[in-house]
């Protein structure tokens, strides 16, 4: 019997605003690693996720959505996708199968094309497009020559995923793991519970608001009785949108806390005693160091 070959290797989840990498990512995990909303633009920096499948080891990329940036942040993410795609050893485009004819999507083979790299193509939320649909696109994209494999998954359901997980672990490259074999992302907890909160935030405010926030975790105390206390700032750009988030007598930003609070407890599986507040900086777009926590390059 001869000793199994140890597998090891970059994959990066690539795709147009809201075609579902976070969803795959937290399903291939089996846990939340990836803050997941209905709005586009959720995901800002890239997310690790870590799968071991026999004796290969899988380390995704949960990148931000690739698509016309026009401000800075906006062109540091999409930079940071496209980075993310460049380092890995396979790449795994999420196309939308119910937006078929997505600009953003077409960009991005495009983008591949020209930089010469194949890619993996999976056609996610397929519970959503009847098959004879599905068949014409996978078809359609295919002409592109950009695609060594397809896959018709739903990253929300689970259905056809085990088999890209299959796939993609058969054709890592050989190599020692990276990781310890119980790691699942190297997102720190100080930053996993920022992310939380920022994601009831996207949930509970609308228009412009949830894209002029970000969240930092200033403060971590750990408890004697196995609790933690985490103090949170909320970072808007004017005065108004802190009025706006705060609510009449502060509701709005208590059930806010209070939601993300009751997640981090079934995440982090302790008591959590949570504190937000919300302060104006009016530059925080333009801070190097707000992109130095989201791990983006502050650059033009």
């Amino acid at each position: 019997m001869t000793d199994r070959v140890e597998c090891c290797g970059y994959v990066a989840l690539v795709g147009a605003p809201n075609a579902g990498k976070s969803t795959l990512m937290n399903q291939l995990m089996g846990t939340k690693v990836s803050i997941v909303t209905h709005k586009v633009q959720t995901t800002r920096a890239r997310v690790i996720g870590v799968l071991v499948r026999d004796a290969a080891q899988i380390v995704f990329v949960d990148t931000p959505g690739i698509f016309d940036p026009k401000r800075r942040l906006e062109r540091a993410m999409v930079a940071a996708a496209w980075s993310g795609a460049a380092d890995a050893d396979i790449v795994v485009l999420l196309v939308d199968a119910s937006n078929p004819d997505d600009a953003d999507a077409q960009r991005i083979i495009e983008g591949l094309k020209k930089a010469g790299r194949k890619a993996v193509l999976a056609l996610n939320k397929i519970d959503k497009v009847d098959r004879t649909a599905l068949l014409a696109l996978a078809e359609r994209l295919n002409e592109s020559g950009v695609f060594s494999e397809i896959f018709m998954i739903s990253a929300l359901t689970g259905d056809g995923v085990d088999d890209l997980v299959s796939s993609l672990a058969a054709a890592i490259p050989e190599g020692p793991w990276l990781y310890p074999p119980d790691h699942l992302s190297d997102m720190n907890d100080r930053l996993f519970a920022a992310e939380i909160t920022r994601e009831k935030l996207f949930m509970q405010l609308h228009q412009e608001l949830p894209y002029s926030l970000t969240v930092e975790t200033e403060g971590w105390e750990e408890r004697k009785d196995g609790s933690v206390r985490i103090e949170q700032v909320v970072y808007v750009t004017r005065p108004g949108q802190r009025g706006i988030l705060l609510g009449k007598g502060g509701q709005q930003i208590k059930r806010i806390g209070a939601e993300s609070r009751k997640e981090l407890e079934a995440l982090l599986d302790r008591r959590v005693h949570l504190f937000l507040f919300v302060k104006v900086r009016e530059k925080w777009r333009d801070d190097p160091e707000r992109y130095r926590e989201m791990g983006l390059d502050f650059s033009d």
